[in-house]
């Protein structure tokens, strides 16, 4: 790709998410054996040099997830659901298994099926509409679901007939096996029932099979992180309360599993990085109740897994924060690798910021294309901030502060009606981009000139007030 293009809509961005990586290509060999050796990594960087990025593109490397897990109502306990983890072949197999729904004719259904589904004349054995309660032949009631003094006395009769029938019967291989008969319309439909246990309304899904590889719990609370069961003001009461099961909620640990967890600022997790430390040797970790006054506290799902690779990203200065036990585990078991902050200004990685650029854009999806005009426009901020930041002759790669200026000059293309975006954009971007502390530096020559202009106006203020009470 030589730096001779009109505007980024001719770059081609690749396909692989590890080549869109920039700066960093002692990370991707390591990138590649971590999601093929499911191995720990700790990056270690200042803020914007793309741990985050980078942590997203080795959850794409993992296949897809091959487990469910759930919980089921437990009729012995209540308060010790019974964990269930399915794999993909578990979940072929009880559907190759399941008999596939068919309609028949209510005369070839058994004949007490008929009967409650309201098609069979209990007298004459006539097979007639089942919306009507009255046999149309013989003129004898149908089959009621129940006879009581309300019905006698109602001007409008009940339904004669039941939804569904239940039916069980012995397989050729010597099973017995539940069917249910449905009426469909003036057909009746058939199918195999699925095991009382499994009910929607006996068992939750709290790991889906479809899911993504990549959680993020940066900044997570010990139940957003570990896993919680919710509070029921009725305790849970069978008639008017929440069963256990159903308030069983997993934490990031549990739905990383099989795929990516990352942490950034891994250090303020602070005491927490005991309970992380422990999922990450057993691969499992119970999920029960955090609140000691809340019914959830008596509720427990033990040995719920969580084999998830941890992508952990921490600044410089706080790595000595992270806990040694922890540390340890991610390099008895993985790698650290420090970051770049700077690139050398070659051809190669020019092109390299620019494939930058263009991918921004895109990732954006609401901002023009940019000129080349522009984009070495941003190259040039680029190996200024690589100088004034690090103080070393290059390309910066802080790259989050170069997406703002690149969002930032396309808002202000769109809001001009301009079709790219142009040199004058990035110009306009990069100073309207300044930090708080470079703005008061260029309105009052510093911080603390800024702060004495404002202490000093707050107490005229507070002057003239005292001076209009006295008048």
């Amino acid at each position: 790709m030589p730096l001779s293009f009109e505007s980024t809509s001719e770059i081609k961005i690749p396909e692989n998410p590890l080549e869109r990586v920039i700066g960093q290509e002692h990370v991707l060999e390591i990138a590649h054996i971590v999601a093929k050796q499911r191995r720990h990594l700790l990056l270690v960087g200042p803020p914007g040099t793309g741990k985050s990025f980078i942590a997203n593109t080795i959850s794409s490397l993992l296949p897809r997830p091959t487990q469910q897990i759930a919980v089921l109502m437990n009729p012995e306990n209540g308060e010790r659901p019974i964990l269930e983890v399915k794999t993909i072949e578990d979940i072929e197999r009880e559907k190759k298994e399941t008999v596939k729904a068919k309609l028949i004719d209510p005369r070839d259904a058994p004949y007490y099926v008929s009967e409650r589904l309201g098609f069979r004349c209990r007298k004459c054995g006539t097979i007639s509409d089942p919306e009507s309660h009255i046999c149309l032949y013989c003129g004898a009631e149908k089959y009621r679901k129940s006879r009581n003094i309300e019905d006698m006395f109602s001007s409008t009769p009940l339904i004669s007939r039941d939804d569904k029938v239940f039916m069980k019967r012995i397989s050729p291989e010597g099973k017995e096996e539940e069917f249910v008969y449905e009426r469909a319309g003036s057909k009746v439909k058939v199918y195999k029932n699925r095991p009382r246990l499994m009910s929607e309304q006996q068992r939750k899904v709290i790991v889906p099979i479809d899911r993504k590889t990549f959680v993020q719990a940066t900044g997570a609370s010990e139940s957003e992180l570990l896993g919680d069961v919710r509070h029921d003001p009725y305790g849970g009461h069978k008639d008017i309360g929440i069963p256990p099961h159903e308030r069983v909620v997993p934490g990031a640990i549990h739905e990383a599993h099989e795929g990516v967890l990352f942490i950034d600022e891994l250090s303020t997790l602070a005491e927490l990085q005991r309970y992380l430390l422990t999922a990450m040797q057993e691969k499992k970790f119970p999920i029960m109740g955090r609140n000691s006054t809340s019914t959830g506290a008596v509720v427990r799902v033990d040995n719920v897994p969580c084999d998830f690779i941890l992508v952990g990203a921490v600044n410089i200065n706080d790595v000595h924060a992270i806990l040694p036990p922890l540390r340890s585990r991610i390099i008895g078991a993985g790698y650290e690798v420090l970051l770049n902050t700077v690139m050398p200004d070659t051809e190669q990685n020019r092109e390299k910021m620019v494939q930058f650029i263009a991918q921004e854009i895109a990732k954006d999806g609401r901002i023009p294309h940019a000129s080349y005009d522009a984009c070495m426009r941003i190259i040039e901020e680029a190996k200024l901030r690589a100088m004034q930041m690090d103080g070393k002759d290059g390309l910066t790669l802080r790259l989050r502060d170069l997406s703002g200026i690149i969002k930032m000059s396309g808002d202000i293309a769109i809001f001009e009606g301009a079709e790219q975006i142009t040199r004058e954009h990035v110009e306009k971007a990069i100073k309207r981009a300044q930090s708080i502390e470079e703005q008061l530096l260029d309105s009052y020559g510093s911080a603390f000139r800024a702060g004495q202009s404002d202490y000093a106006a707050l107490s005229r203020s507070r002057g003239r007030g005292y001076a209009s009470e006295i008048r």
